[in-house]
C-alpha cells in the first residue's frame, strides 16, 4: 500500500479563516476548498476522495485513519459515534484535539458526519430526530448537531453533514417542515459563528428526501449562507428524476459534501462499486467540472464487517472513473463502467 503523499503535512486552514458573507452568491465560497479551484491555465484540479468511518466501525479510530492514509485517501468522513469520537463524551474537547493532531500527522482532511444510528437513543435508530413531537427530543438532536459543528471547527473540517429524519406517524407535512426549520435555527447560528457550512442530505424515506425538498428547506429558512447540501450519488440513482450526473450539475451551487457508492433504481441499498447501476465516469466528470473541492466520501456502512477490503478496493475504482486532473474529459483510456 502507498501512504498518502500528504502524510506528515499540515492540512489547510480552518474554515473559520475562510468565512464568507451570507446569501446564495456568498454561500458557494463558505468552507475550505469548496469553491472552484483551477490550476495553471485554468486546469481542473483532481477530485479528492475519502472513506466514511461508519464503514470502518470495527476498527479503532486511530487504526482507521492510518489505514486510509496508507491507501492514499485524501480524507475521511468522520461519523461521530460512541466508538469514533463520541460526541457525548465528557472529555470531547481533549479527544477532538488528539484527533486533530492525528489528522494533521497523516495528511487527511475531514468532513464531520452525524448519521450514527444509536448515538442518542439505544432503542431508536437515528432517534430522536429534528421532527419528533417532543420539543425536548428535537432539542437533543439539535444539540448534537451544535456539538458536531464545534468539533468540525476544531478539526478544520470542510462541513458538517446532517439529515431531517423520518416524519413521525400522525404528523402532517406542514408541521414537520415547521419543526425542521425551527430545530435547525440554533445549528445554523452555530455554523455561522464557526464558519463551517451545514450540509443537509436528502435521504430516501425522510421528510427531506430529494433535491426539490432541499430547496423547500432553503427557501423556508431564507437561503442562509451557511446552509448547504450533502449530495449522495447513490440516492440520486435511487429516486431522483434526473440521472446522477445531471443531479450533480443541478446541485453544484449548494454542494458542501458528497457521498458516493453504487445503487439501483428504486432500491435504497448502498452497494460496492460495480454491484449497482451507476455509470460513474460521467458523474465524476460532472463533479470535477463544478470545481467542487470538498471530499467525495465512500459511504458503505453496511459493509463495515469487511471495511478494510472495501476501502482498498474503492479508491482505485474511483481514480479510474475520475477525469484526468488537467481537464474534465480524457479520451482513449479504459472506462470504469460496468
Amino acid at each position: 500500500m502507498s501512504r498518502n503523499p500528504n502524510h506528515g503535512r499540515t492540512r489547510g486552514p480552518s474554515p473559520r479563516a475562510n468565512e464568507a458573507g451570507t446569501g446564495a452568491g456568498a454561500a458557494v465560497q463558505v468552507g475550505v476548498g469548496l469553491g472552484a479551484r483551477a490550476g495553471a491555465g485554468g486546469a481542473v484540479q483532481p477530485l479528492r476522495f475519502g472513506y466514511g468511518t461508519n464503514g470502518l466501525a470495527d476498527l479503532r479510530l486511530d487504526d482507521a485513519l492510518a489505514l486510509l492514509a496508507d491507501l492514499g485517501y485524501d480524507g475521511v468522513g468522520l461519523t461521530l459515534d460512541h466508538m469514533h469520537l463520541d460526541p457525548l463524551a465528557d472529555d470531547l474537547a481533549a479527544r477532538t484535539r488528539r484527533v486533530a493532531r492525528r489528522l494533521d500527522a497523516l495528511g487527511l482532511d475531514v468532513t464531520v458526519e452525524t448519521g450514527a444510528r444509536y448515538v442518542l437513543d439505544p432503542r431508536r435508530k437515528h432517534g430522536p430526530s429534528l421532527l419528533d413531537p417532543d420539543p425536548e427530543d428535537r432539542a437533543r438532536r439539535a444539540d448534537l448537531l451544535v456539538r458536531a459543528v464545534r468539533v468540525a471547527a476544531d478539526l478544520g473540517a470542510h462541513a458538517v453533514h446532517c439529515f431531517s429524519g423520518v416524519t413521525p406517524a400522525g404528523t402532517d407535512e406542514d408541521t414537520a417542515w415547521k419543526r425542521l426549520a425551527e430545530a435547525l435555527a440554533p445549528v445554523l447560528d452555530a455554523a455561522a459563528t464557526a464558519g463551517v457550512p451545514l450540509a443537509v442530505e436528502p435521504e430516501p424515506g425522510h421528510l427531506l428526501a430529494t433535491l426539490a425538498d432541499f430547496h423547500t428547506l432553503r427557501r423556508t429558512l431564507g437561503d442562509p449562507g451557511h446552509l448547504g447540501l450533502t449530495l449522495d450519488i447513490g440516492h440520486c440513482q435511487c429516486l431522483e428524476p434526473l440521472p446522477p450526473a445531471d443531479c450533480v450539475r443541478a446541485a453544484a451551487p449548494w454542494l458542501r459534501h458528497v457521498q458516493i457508492e453504487d445503487m439501483r433504481r428504486g432500491v435504497h441499498e448502498h452497494l460496492p462499486f460495480g454491484d449497482g447501476e451507476i455509470d460513474f465516469p460521467p458523474v465524476l466528470e460532472a463533479l470535477a467540472a463544478t470545481g467542487y473541492q470538498g471530499l467525495t466520501v465512500v459511504e458503505l456502512p453496511r459493509h463495515s464487517h469487511a471495511g478494510p477490503h472495501f476501502a482498498e478496493r474503492s479508491l482505485p475504482f474511483l481514480r479510474r472513473a475520475a477525469p484526468a486532473p488537467d481537464r474534465t474529459h480524457r479520451s482513449g483510456e479504459p472506462s470504469a463502467t460496468h
